[in-house]
């Protein structure tokens, strides 16, 4: 386990002595504060990993001083403890910046699994922050990938510990969550990346014509070959090659690929030669290859062979937390391109840019950014500059602005009560009854959200 530096923020002795005895064995840096203002002096001159507050308190109460902390250092951890344990609590401590929250009396066995969430948190960020200077000194930008939620930090550090191995990847994902984006983060910080990054839409290339794409042809093999073509595969030699919607090749083409995967040689169309080519492979597909299998339109073997490390992007939607930043950055983007005097998005738009489902990912957001910044008449974004507002809003831009408001709060309140619950049974291994008490609900509620929210 990791050690953390924790500052224990608890206006009852007993509490404070309690916590700091326990998490002093389980081998933390401990700091202690009576209340929130002895708190504030302790941050000024001390560095804290996690910061463990009460939240009903004389003085400061735990969400000014929760404010307070993310001012001085946006980095710090901070987990509620608290004696009225609700969903309104852990909204408003959610909104203000919480990592967590935990209900008094603590559970220690609970607190220790969160402490642990916490730990593992922290080493992911220290991990992403050593692969982003490894980055830059190889001169290889990340600015296409932007993210701050756990899934995507969790899906890069993956991507920067397999790049140096030479395992085939599999990126799986829906149309437009940024697969390839993904492949050339890989290349770049892997040891082939002074070499070619070569990169196969096989969903765009005939079926007659894959074949010769990836492995090449000799002059006179079929009518129209007029002279020899190096494919893909060649060209791909010391470096990587990156075949996206894997899922759309032919059963013949895919039996070629498996002998390829398996001999690294290769023979060109109407050639009789053999070649051999060093080439990792990554592949990328929005289709469920694993079904496609059992169906037969895919071969088992080469599922295997091309499925060694498996990175799934989540669609845009189960990740909204990264909604804004991208937000932002398109905007900065196509100002740019397009010399606009752009300063941001009204709030309005804001709020319905984030609620929207985005079935076309990434890619449908950067166009609707770059569709408004176009179009727009005011330095300032707004409803009227979005694609999809007529078919969400009124026309009364008052009603417009508190329904796009009380949308995304009630959205915002659905989203956080699904991931307690979710994170409660994980608490409780599974057992509903002890979930429901974690949680300081009944059993006939917590069935009943269970339901609501399709969990199992």
């Amino acid at each position: 386990m990791n050690t953390l530096d924790i500052l224990i923020v608890e206006d009852e002795p007993f509490q404070r002595e309690m916590l700091s005895d326990f998490l002093n064995r389980e081998g933390h840096r401990i700091t202690e504060a009576g209340n929130g203002e002895e708190a504030l002096r302790v941050l000024t001159s001390s560095s804290f990993d996690l910061v463990l507050l009460d939240f009903r308190m004389p003085g400061m109460n735990g969400l000014e001083v929760l404010q307070e902390v993310k001012r001085v250092n946006p980095e710090i951890d901070v987990m509620i403890i608290t004696a009225f344990g609700t969903i309104e609590t852990a909204v408003s401590a959610m909104k203000a910046g919480a990592r967590d929250y935990i209900t008094k009396p603590v559970d220690l066995d609970e607190l220790s699994i969160v402490i642990n969430r916490t730990a593992d948190h922290r080493r992911l960020i220290k991990e992403n922050q050593i692969l982003r200077q490894e980055m830059k000194a190889r001169g290889v930008t990340a600015d296409a990938i932007r993210y701050k939620s756990r899934k995507m930090a969790e899906l890069i550090n993956l991507a920067g510990r397999i790049a140096s191995s030479q395992a085939t990847v599999l990126i799986q994902g829906e149309t437009g969550t940024g697969k390839e984006l993904f492949a050339r983060l890989i290349h770049s910080l892997s040891p082939r990346a002074e070499h070619p990054l070569i990169t196969v839409n096989c969903a765009a290339i005939p079926e007659t014509l894959i074949e010769s794409e990836l492995f090449g042809h000799e002059k006179g093999a079929f009518t129209g070959a007029m002279q020899r073509r190096i494919g893909r595969c060649e060209q791909a030699d010391g470096g990587t090659l990156f075949l996206d919607e894997i899922g759309e090749l032919s059963l013949p083409v895919q039996v070629k690929l498996l002998r390829f995967l398996q001999e690294r040689e290769l023979q060109r169309v109407g050639g009789e030669r053999t070649f051999k080519a060093d080439v990792r492979i990554i592949s990328a597909t929005h289709q469920d290859l694993a079904a496609r299998v059992k169906e037969g339109t895919f071969r088992e073997d080469l599922f295997y062979r091309i499925n060694v490390v498996t990175i799934k992007i989540p669609p845009l939607r189960e990740r909204r937390e990264d909604i804004p930043l991208l937000i932002d950055h398109f905007v900065g983007r196509f100002a740019r391109e397009n010399s606009r005097k752009i300063d941001g998005v009204s709030r309005e738009a804001r709020d319905l840019l984030i609620r929207y489902d985005y079935p076309g990912n990434v890619r449908e957001l950067e166009n609707i950014i770059e569709r408004a910044v176009v179009i727009s008449r005011g330095s300032l974004l707004g409803l009227e500059d979005l694609p999809f507002q007529e078919a969400l809003c009124t026309d009364d831009a008052i009603t417009i602005g508190q329904q796009a408001r009380e949308a995304s709060l009630q959205q915002a309140i659905e989203s956080l009560e699904r991931q307690l619950i979710g994170e409660a049974l994980e608490r409780a291994a599974f057992n509903q009854t002890q979930a429901a008490k974690l949680l300081g609900l009944s059993e006939r509620m917590l069935r009943y959200k269970l339901k609501k929210y399709g969990l199992k």
